[in-house]
């Protein structure tokens, strides 16, 4: 699928990916008996089990389009953050999956963290995950740096009560519940939106973009969020479950409100489309002094995917 976006976007993203792996491990944590190595191992099995890294992902491409010659000290935040993100998604993934939440049995293709180490280590596997997400971000603050913390309080901000964690809420409150459209729409925002949005602002505050371009990024990251969960929802109802890496037909079983019940699978496509469009459209006012197009591309190729 990369390969309709042209090779030069499929290999970009690949050389992403690849140092975002090469990367992770090494930030994971200690896997010292001492040191907690159980839940260390617990979490290593989830964060280092695939995925698409599309947050990081997002951190290190708009970072590159603003700043192309980067020196070693900002290269180096840059792939903290961007791992850090990914340790941050990977925790609220184990717990989403838990019982008490989702309930579900597959993750990425294998049995999610809680069926392999047990409940009560995969709570604490997320717990250091979050934990650790914000060690390896506060690490790489720097004196005369100010623009390391605040990138590190917006994080923060995306995946708390205002964001991410605040979405989850609402989620399990409209369990068999038909939400209205805003409703919908304002608990897409938060529990998946504000974490694929916070990358492109990071990026941004860590390069000392100004703020137009900044609020430009950030109306991107916004409608990418949107257009991401309108493919989720639509996933759930067209794929199996070998091919999405967790189980397949869940929002239905559990008489969740999303874009397809709300709207239907053919109004839920064009409200993909749409929001996948206003996405570029955001980028229009960078055209002239940045390079947008692995962006763009990035927004078409979450349009297209498969899982």
């Amino acid at each position: 699928m990369t390969n309709d976006l042209g090779q030069p976007f499929a290999d970009r993203l690949r050389a992403y990916q690849n140092r975002i792996e090469r990367a992770l491990p090494d930030l994971a944590g200690d896997l010292e008996p001492l040191t907690g190595g159980q839940v260390v191992t617990a979490a290593r099995y989830s964060l280092l089990a695939g995925g698409k890294r599309i947050r990081p992902v997002l951190l290190l491409a708009v970072a590159d389009m603003l700043q192309p010659d980067q020196d070693e000290p900002l290269s180096g935040r840059l792939i903290r953050f961007a791992c850090a993100l990914e340790m941050i998604h990977t925790y609220s993934l184990i717990h989403d999956d838990l019982p008490c939440m989702d309930d579900d049995d597959l993750r990425r293709g294998r049995p999610t963290c809680h069926k392999v180490y047990g409940e009560a280590m995969a709570v604490l596997a997320g717990d250091h995950l979050l934990n650790r997400a914000y060690e390896v971000m506060l690490a790489a603050i720097e004196p005369g740096r100010p623009e390391t913390l605040l990138a590190a309080q917006r994080v923060s901000a995306a995946a708390g009560r205002s964001g991410m964690i605040g979405g989850q809420v609402l989620d399990l409150q409209a369990e068999k519940t038909r939400l209205s459209p805003d409703a919908l729409e304002r608990l897409h925002e938060m529990k998946t939106g504000a974490l694929l949005a916070v990358p492109v602002e990071a990026a941004a505050v860590l390069c000392q973009a100004g703020q137009a371009v900044t609020e430009h990024l950030a109306a991107f990251g916004r409608h990418l969020g949107l257009a991401f969960q309108i493919r989720d929802d639509m996933l759930d109802l067209t794929a199996d479950t070998k091919t999405l890496g967790k189980t397949a037909g869940k929002d239905q079983r559990d008489m969740k409100s999303t874009y397809v019940t709300l709207y239907g699978l053919e109004e839920a496509g064009r409200r993909l489309r749409q929001a996948t469009a206003a996405a570029e459209t955001s980028l229009n006012a960078l055209d002239k002094d940045l390079d947008t197009s692995f962006l763009r591309n990035l927004a078409r190729f979450l349009l297209r995917r498969s899982q």
